[in-house]
């Protein structure tokens, strides 16, 4: 029976290896900023400096766990944590107040209008 790592045949779409060039590439500049090595982030994070490198690289096959190490070790995790909120998710939300009860719905829409203002 062959096994096959599906982790490794497939790569993000052009949109999506943009933003992690783009995530690398503050990883570092949040890097230098703190005047921080390679070496001394790496250890921090517990992975090598190699890592480190492809993950300043944007490398989409490292670990969504290593990224996080080094977003931690940074202080940079708690903005990460929040990307995929519930109530950052437009349109999450505007779908599923469709399909509530009207009363429900009027509900929730006359809150959010109260949050705006």
């Amino acid at each position: 029976m062959k096994v096959t790592n599906y982790a490794y045949t497939t790569s993000p779409s052009c949109r999506g290896r943009r933003a992690l060039r783009k995530l690398g590439s503050d990883i570092r500049d949040a890097r230098r900023r703190r005047r921080l090595t390679m070496t001394v982030v790496a250890e921090r994070a517990f992975t090598s400096r190699k890592t480190l490198q492809r993950i300043e690289a944007g490398d989409y096959r490292t670990s969504i766990g290593i990224y996080a190490s080094v977003l931690q070790t940074l202080g940079l995790l708690g903005r990460v944590a929040n990307a995929a909120d519930a109530a950052a998710d437009e349109v999450g939300l505007s779908s599923a107040s469709t399909t509530l009860p009207q009363r429900i719905r009027d509900t929730i829409s006359s809150m959010s209008m109260k949050k705006r203002f």
